[in-house]
């Protein structure tokens, strides 16, 4: 089994009628009904209002993969929650982050970049070409993937050169997108995708949670959790600080 936490910010639902509309059940819980497609996922979710923010140190070493959604509070996210996550995915835990969380705290911590991109939030057509056609996460993706409305992202996008590009998009106004973007940092896979703005009802879409579930099985590394201690290196236990000397 793959354990799963889908995190998001549970604030525009709150807020906005028109978002809560398409996300009646947030959009954290939209994503939830996607990935229970697959019998062998596990879902979680978290929001920003729980308890450190649903990102304790006992909830992340119960995580496979984390999936991150974020718009309007990045900055309220605390530094400690971010710390910890970034550990755990150094450590071999997934991350997947979709849409405008290309601007939160841990995407930005592990990309050592900006993360900033061109926008335009105007109906725009997104047509979503896959450039991989042998990679996990395009396996029974429609090619090309058409959203018929969705925001506009566009380059110059900063981040580092993927290690892996799976897709790109092209827009009405012509403008293009790495839209599907692969990295590694340490033991952890990390998987960019941008569809997902919280006015389209993007995550109600068969083919983006075929995407999101492949991209979920390619981020699951099996490896230990790591396990940070103040105990002696002496302890046998003690397996993650190392051998003895």
């Amino acid at each position: 089994m793959t354990r799963v936490l889908v995190w998001n910010e549970g604030i525009h639902e709150k807020r906005n009628e028109e978002v809560r509309a398409v996300y009646p059940d947030g959009i954290h819980g939209a994503i939830n009904q996607l990935l229970k497609v697959d019998k062998t996922i596990v879902v979680r979710t978290a929001t920003l209002a729980d308890v450190e923010h649903g990102l304790t140190e006992a909830a992340l070493a119960q995580t496979d993969v984390l999936i991150w959604w974020g718009h309007l509070a990045h900055q309220q996210v605390a530094d400690e929650a971010v710390a910890r996550v970034q550990a755990r995915v150094l450590q071999g835990m997934g991350l997947i982050v979709l849409h405008s969380g290309h601007l939160s705290k841990i995407f930005q911590a592990l990309m050592g970049t900006t993360c900033n991109l061109r926008w335009r939030e105007a109906d725009d057509r997104e047509v979503i070409w896959t450039v991989a056609p042998d990679h996990p996460i395009v396996a029974g993706v429609p090619q090309p993937l058409v959203l018929p409305r969705h925001e506009m992202y566009g380059e110059y996008f900063d981040i580092p050169a993927p290690d892996e590009l799976v897709f790109v998009s092209n827009f009405t106004g012509g403008e293009v997108f790495r839209s599907g973007c692969c990295f590694r940092r340490g033991k952890g896979r990390v998987f960019y995708f941008s569809p997902g703005h919280e006015t389209y009802p993007i995550y109600h879409r068969a083919d983006i949670g075929r995407v999101l579930i492949n991209a979920v099985h390619w981020a699951h590394v099996a490896v230990p959790h790591a396990v940070i201690t103040t105990q002696s290196p002496n302890d046998p236990l003690n397996w993650f600080v190392g051998e003895t000397t």
